[in-house]
């Protein structure tokens, strides 16, 4: 599935307002849509802009592709570079995530295990005080 960042008109006639959105580029422009990631208003003077950075940066890493007018609204702010940073590729997103996600399980589950080594010592350490008592 190509994915986009694309703009979605809304607002009145004649006065043009427009979301953000990640959306499968198969879809209309005003049509179904993964996410919203922010607004511009070109109508204000000066023309406000905003977009959640962290998420468009996410899906700028993930392959989504931005229109050239989004392009250049991002490049005005400085997202375009801020992705390019640490550009991964698709996969080793996922990777991280992946690790992120087994870093997490794993500290959920620490507890239980100490808990499991702690009674394993303790009946060892019990069966090895009842073979020095015999």
């Amino acid at each position: 599935m190509a994915v986009k960042i694309r703009l979605r008109r809304m607002g009145a006639k004649k006065r043009p307002f427009y979301r953000f959105v990640v959306a499968d580029s198969r879809s209309p422009r005003n049509g179904r849509f993964i996410e919203e990631i922010g607004f511009y208003n070109p109508i204000l003077d000066p023309v406000e802009i905003k977009i959640k950075e962290d998420r468009a940066i996410k899906w700028l890493r993930d392959g989504a592709t931005p229109t050239d007018t989004v392009r250049g609204l991002m490049n005005r702010l400085g997202i375009i570079e801020k992705a390019k940073d640490k550009n991964y590729t698709p996969e080793e997103n996922a990777i991280i995530h992946v690790g992120a996600l087994e870093a997490n399980k794993a500290k959920k589950e620490a507890p239980k295990v100490e808990k499991v080594v702690e009674e394993v010592v303790e009946e060892v350490e019990q069966e090895a005080a009842e073979a020095t008592e015999e």
